[in-house]
């Protein structure tokens, strides 16, 4: 089984921010889906579904969005692998990137958190830096402003629908990796 974790914060304050692309991504495979996210009791909310794919065979996986602030994301992941039985190595944490330009993706297997304060509390909860990411580019805030002013600030208009674009995308990306594998999926995304 594969668990699949958008990042984000809780509560709709947050819902249209750069900080909550995680959890935007999880929505729109939710939606493509047809299914519906539903609390669970490691603090968050859930969906379980199978793919069968040619190469890789049949597999099962689990979306989730933890029902806490991303700094303490952590906790919940911990206990959505420990109650599924999901070794770290097949989690995938989608997340937010000040240091990729607005708009890029990148698939990540392992490696440290570059300051990231969610990806901090996930790796020290599981004990293990020895998961899979997809980072989401946010880009650096314009002229001074402060980078979480940038990241929770709401995104409209323009911004917004260009969000819509990339979310989109990092959605096709997660398919990817559950239909083909991650280094193929890797391979795909980082090609375009």
């Amino acid at each position: 089984m594969k668990a699949i974790v958008g990042l984000g914060n809780p509560g709709p304050k947050y819902a249209n921010t750069r900080h909550n692309v995680g959890h935007m991504v999880i929505d729109e495979l939710v939606r493509r889906t047809g299914g519906k996210l539903s609390a669970h009791r490691s603090r968050t909310y859930i969906m379980t579904g199978r793919v069968n794919s040619a190469p890789l065979g049949e597999g099962s996986f689990v979306l989730g969005i933890c029902d806490s602030y991303m700094n303490v994301s952590g906790g919940p992941v911990s206990a959505l692998l420990k109650y599924f039985k999901i070794e770290p190595s097949e989690l995938l944490v989608i997340h937010d990137d000040l240091d990729l330009p607005a708009h890029q993706l990148r698939l990540k297997d392992g490696g440290g958190e570059g300051g990231h304060n969610g990806l901090k509390s996930i790796s020290t909860s599981i004990g293990s830096k020895n998961y899979q990411r997809l980072r989401i580019g946010v880009g650096r805030p314009p002229g001074s402003q402060d980078a979480a002013d940038f990241v929770l600030s709401p995104l409209v208009g323009k911004a917004r629908t260009e969000y819509d674009v990339t979310v989109a995308k990092a959605a096709d990306a997660v398919e990817d990796v559950l239909n083909i594998g991650f280094v193929a999926a890797q391979a795909r995304l980082h090609s375009l």
